[in-house]
Parts: structure tokens; sequence; C-alpha cells
């Protein structure tokens, strides 16, 4: 898979150093993935959410951040649209994000 944008992933590490490696070993993994559908991805990741519009959440490190993205499966992009902590993503609309 092809992800749009591993920057945004690196800001947030560099202000949450307990997040560089979750985020990392995510990062590897999506981009050596080819999920089709978000079965593809719950089948790998059992605390994975599926919203409208193809947006997939990603608990990471125990649920402490968390990863909101949209995936074009067909074209087998990624596009990070969110990554915080649990309390920011309360903050808010993963649908609209």
């Amino acid at each position: 898979m092809q992800i749009i944008s591993i920057k945004t992933l690196r800001d947030f590490w560099q202000v949450h150093a307990s997040a560089e490696t979750p985020l990392k070993a995510w990062y590897h993994e999506a981009r050596q993935a080819r999920w089709r559908s978000f079965q593809d991805i719950k089948n790998r990741h059992r605390q994975a959410d599926v919203l409208p519009g193809n947006r997939v959440i990603f608990d990471l490190k125990g649920n402490t951040y968390r990863l909101v993205v949209r995936i074009n499966y067909q074209s087998g992009c990624i596009f990070i649209r969110f990554i915080g902590t649990h309390a920011d993503y309360d903050k808010i609309n993963a649908e609209t994000i």
C-alpha cells in the first residue's frame, strides 16, 4: 500500500516519543500489505474499527494513540487523516476529518 503521508506520522512521534515504535511498526506493515477490504485489516488488527467513507481507526500502543486513515482499496492508497492521543480523538469527528 502507498501511504500518504509519513511526514504526519513523523511529526507526531517527534512530539510523542512513545508513539514512534508503534507508528513505525504500523507503517512498515501497511506498506507491505495488500488490503483489499476492511476484513483483510480486521483479520490482522482485531481492535480496528471501520467508519463510513472507507475510514479505519487503528488503536496503537494499548489504545494510547488513535490513527484514522482513509483507504482507497482499489488504488492501494492510504491517506493519514488523524493521529493523536485517545483524548484528542474524543474531540474530533472521525467521519469527517
